[in-house]
């Protein structure tokens, strides 16, 4: 392999052979063009190259194709012929192999399940994820900041809703020390949560948590493994595939130790449709993302983003992508021409033809790239035929995936949803605690009366002196009488227990 991976090469009409270096694969990457112009099968060859240079890598796989790369191509497929043809004119010795895949998938279907906790997704991610305000955003951070405060562990959803309960039932008294924070908005993000529960968020918070060391594994050959995200039905849910990917993004920035510049990264990570992460995006997490690309290479991971068009992605983050591959554009109105123009200059030229004419004519297999060079310079632009890849085009069968999953490493490791005691059950539990207390109160209170009525009633036919001696006492402590019994008609029943959940933030810091 060298100490790069082959992209293609030349022929009649076409430049020089083109490789990713893998010392500059950590500058990140973009792979575009028009839907049906090759970018899958440029997506697959580089996971193939990664893997084969001992770099685990994560795709997401939206279409179903990418499974393909568990399987070994074979010499009756259809395109084999063309394929081997096109080996030839690159000058490549194409042969078939399989490479080391690990299947996953947030719905739990069609790989290993992939969680995280609600609390290391954060009020952020979560908020951008259902669209929140910016007052039921500041609700959701109050909600976040008590749950730290107070050591309630936010695992699921189901923990999450029940401390919203606990904050809306409490809004006076965090009010004050937090702001406003109204039981409209916690509504609105209970609305909101509900929302995405049906969307398979519920299956994305829980335990056990992902481990992103079981993604930055080597099989026993050294080659670097595969994670493969089923995304084809999650991609009914855009918000939650983006946001997923993003999380995923953060926590790999968050835990990997500095590198500075090495020999190969540590992991590459693709993200595909990555038009979805900026849609409709708030300033602030478009800078967070702009922030984390130009800061994760020097934890030796490289992003390659995956789309139609460059123009997808905000000019900051465009400008972090060293490695392009550019596949044809297609320019049928005036905005088309104009995006297929930016695109084009974004590249170092070409004196032997018109980068903007390359990228409108080149064909499917065929791509313009620029590659970094010695010193991270950008390449020149060439046009290039894609090299064929090595394993199986298209998916494999759902048998054949059940055999993989089964002889995997993560096989059990997360198939079993735990259910430890979190916030859901912690809260449950004081309330509980509180209603007991509050009826206690209550039966003392009766017990109290009841023995006021008898003492009254045994004194009743005795002379004046002691009725008159009862009376004056009674009147000296009607006051403290008045209290106890208005506090204990507040805290009978039903009623009662909900004021006492009501007024838990004493109880709820007390412990």
């Amino acid at each position: 392999m060298g100490d790069g991976i082959f992209i293609g090469g030349g022929g009649e009409g076409y430049g020089e052979a083109q490789q990713l270096l893998l010392k500059y694969a950590n500058r990140h990457g973009l792979i575009a063009g028009a839907t049906g112009t090759g970018k899958t099968v440029t997506l697959q060859i580089l996971a193939e190259g990664f893997s084969a240079a001992g770099v685990p890598v994560f795709l997401s796989d939206v279409k179903g194709d990418l499974s393909g790369l568990a399987n070994s191509g074979t010499a009756d497929f259809k395109l084999h012929e063309p394929f081997m043809k096109r080996a030839e004119t690159i000058g490549l010795d194409l042969e078939y192999k399989a490479f080391p895949v690990t299947f996953w998938d947030l719905l739990g279907e069609q790989g290993h399940p992939v969680r995280t906790t609600v609390a290391e997704m954060g009020p952020l991610l979560l908020s951008t994820l259902m669209g929140l305000t910016e007052a039921q955003e500041g609700v959701l951070n109050v909600a976040f900041r008590v749950a730290d405060e107070e050591g309630l562990p936010l695992l699921d959803l189901e923990d999450l809703q029940a401390l919203l309960v606990w904050c809306g039932q409490n809004a006076k008294e965090l009010s004050l020390r937090y702001g406003n924070v109204s039981t409209a908005s916690v509504g609105a993000i209970q609305r909101d949560l509900l929302v995405l529960e049906n969307q398979g968020g519920k299956n994305l918070f829980g335990e056990p948590a992902l481990d992103l060391a079981d993604m930055m594994s080597m099989d026993e050959n050294g080659n670097g493994r595969i994670n493969l995200l089923a995304s084809d039905k999650l991609m009914a849910s855009p918000k939650l595939y983006a946001t997923f990917l993003l999380w995923l993004l953060s926590e790999l920035f968050e835990e990997l130790p500095e590198v500075g510049n090495p020999d190969k990264p540590k992991l590459v990570f693709f993200f595909d449709e990555a038009h979805l992460l900026f849609e409709d995006a708030p300033k602030a997490l478009v800078d967070k993302v702009e922030q984390v690309a130009r800061l994760i290479r020097s934890k030796g991971v490289g992003v390659y983003f995956i789309t139609q068009n460059p123009a997808d992605v905000p000019e900051d983050v465009l400008g972090q992508l060293g490695n392009r591959v550019q596949h044809a554009l297609r320019a049928f109105t005036a905005k088309d021409q104009k995006e297929l123009k930016q695109a084009a200059e974004t590249y170092r030229p070409n004196p032997d033809f018109d980068t903007a004419d390359a990228i409108r004519e080149v064909g499917t297999g065929e791509a313009v790239t620029s590659m970094l060079v010695e010193k991270g310079v950008p390449g020149i632009v060439e046009r290039t035929l894609i090299r064929p890849p090595s394993s199986q085009l298209g998916p494999i069968t759902k048998a054949e995936r059940a055999a993989f999953m089964a002889a995997s490493p993560m096989a059990g490791k997360y198939d079993e949803r735990l259910d430890r005691d979190s916030a859901a059950e912690m809260l449950a539990k004081r309330a509980d605690a509180a209603a007991q207390a509050a009826e206690a109160a209550e039966a003392e209170e009766e017990k109290a009366a009841e023995e006021e009525r008898e003492h009254k009633t045994g004194r009743r036919y005795t002379g004046s002196n002691v009725e008159r001696s009862t009376s004056r006492s009674s009147s000296s402590k009607g006051f403290g009488q008045a209290i106890a019994t208005v506090v204990a008609k507040e805290l009978k029943g039903t009623t009662g227990r909900r004021i006492v959940r009501g007024i838990l933030g004493g109880l709820f810091k007390g412990r």
